[in-house]
């Protein structure tokens, strides 16, 4: 058995939306869950998990009401299901939540379950299925949507996975791979050993949460962040333009379809110019495969040699972040600090730039001693912050500074 335990992103402001989710999915809960069990005509006995007046919040799917679409997905039928539930919407949640904001989380949320059990009722009236019977309850097709869309904004990142078959041990992989064919795949298409999961209304989910976002990010009303599956698939689409171009014969740099082959003039470089370049070469090489790996701690010690063999080096903007948060997290605050400046410098439309902006205040504050410095770059933060405990933390040490 396997269960993914942990992501290797963090939220940078706090998740509100998303823990008032699983707050009142908790509290409906407990208001609802009543098992009992039911005189049915023509079916005998049957086992009820909800209390008698919460069953009509359910969605019947061969007569449904316009609101059930909405009140099913906060009604569960046993802690197991609320708790497996809840614990994959904490877990990707948070993030999604982070990404989007809190209104747009919850519309996500929401719309996630009416398209949920739309695909439901559509996939099992195409094919007969028996579900239709049954009436559907539970998030799990909001969860899958908020999954779904954690699939196309956070690809490229690594959810460690615990196993235990013989072993017990745990396992770090790729997002990308682990969501489409773990959560999507097997479980849901390969490996369909209950007929009372709706496994219908998961797909649904998992397909609205993907598209959306991809619909978002492609028109622009989502911004890019260079890692999404957006961004990935832009990026194969232009090697794929590029590759048929240069196959025919153009030549990308005169513009023009090449009729013969031209020997490029070679530039001599100094035997020092050769050994630079190929130091930093080396060392922009080894911070990608240690951020790959996970290493962070590698990747800052190759970044700070990087800097130190050619300080006009740049490296891509989640790298710098991630090594930034690594240095100061080994309590190198003059590197992180000097990290985080080439950061902003850089990266000045990166959207929680505010974020950066307190930590370089409280670094310069608190343990470089650079009281200028930490005013500016706190000031600056104070006006772009949103979250209460964060904006009282950087009010009161701009208070301490200015004495």
């Amino acid at each position: 058995m396997i269960l993914p335990i942990r992501t290797s992103i963090r939220p940078w402001r706090t998740p509100y939306a998303n823990y008032s989710l699983i707050v009142i999915n908790v509290l409906i809960f407990f208001l609802t869950y009543g098992p009992h069990s039911t005189m049915v005509p023509g079916y005998g006995i049957v086992k009820e998990p909800l209390r008698e007046w919460a069953s009509q919040f359910m969605l019947h799917p061969s007569d449904p009401t316009l609101w059930q679409f909405v009140s099913y997905a906060f009604l569960h039928g046993g802690l197991l299901h609320i708790g497996g539930n809840m614990f994959f919407l904490y877990l990707f949640g948070n993030n999604v939540n982070d990404r989007l904001g809190h209104l747009n989380y919850i519309l996500l949320y929401l719309a996630g379950a009416v398209f949920s059990a739309l695909g439901h009722i559509a996939i099992g009236s195409l094919f007969g299925s028996e579900g239709l019977s049954a009436p559907l309850l539970g998030a799990s097709g909001a969860v899958a949507a908020v999954i779904g869309a954690y699939l196309v904004l956070f690809p490229q990142t690594v959810i460690t996975v615990a196993y235990w078959f013989i072993f017990i041990g745990t396992i770090d992989v790729p997002a990308l791979y682990f969501i489409a064919f773990k959560l999507i795949v097997i479980d849901n298409i390969l490996t369909r050993y209950a007929s009372n999961i709706g496994y219908d209304a998961h797909l649904a989910g998992y397909a609205f949460g993907a598209s959306a976002m991809l619909l978002m990010l492609g028109t622009g009303l989502l911004s890019s962040s260079g890692y999404d599956l957006w961004a990935m698939l832009r990026q194969w689409n232009r090697r794929r333009q590029y590759r048929d171009v240069v196959s025919d014969g153009y030549n990308p740099f005169s513009g023009r379809t090449a009729s013969k082959h031209v020997k490029a003039k070679e530039v001599k470089e100094s035997p020092e110019e050769k050994a630079h370049t190929e130091k930093v070469k080396k060392l922009r090489m080894e911070i990608a495969d240690c951020i790959a790996q996970r290493n962070l701690s590698a990747a800052a010690r190759a970044y700070l040699e990087l800097i130190d063999t050619d300080a006009r080096q740049v490296i891509p903007r989640q790298y710098l972040l991630d090594i930034s948060n690594q240095l100061a997290s080994e309590n190198k605050y003059e590197e992180a600090a000097q990290a985080y400046e080439q950061f902003l410098e850089h990266y000045r439309n990166y959207e929680y730039s505010e974020q950066v902006e307190l930590m370089l205040g409280i670094i310069y504050s608190r343990y470089l001693h650079k009281q200028e410095s930490a005013i500016r770059y706190l000031a600056r933060a104070v006006e772009k912050l949103s979250d209460p405990m964060q904006i009282k933390m950087c009010k009161d040490e701009l208070s301490k500074l200015r004495g």
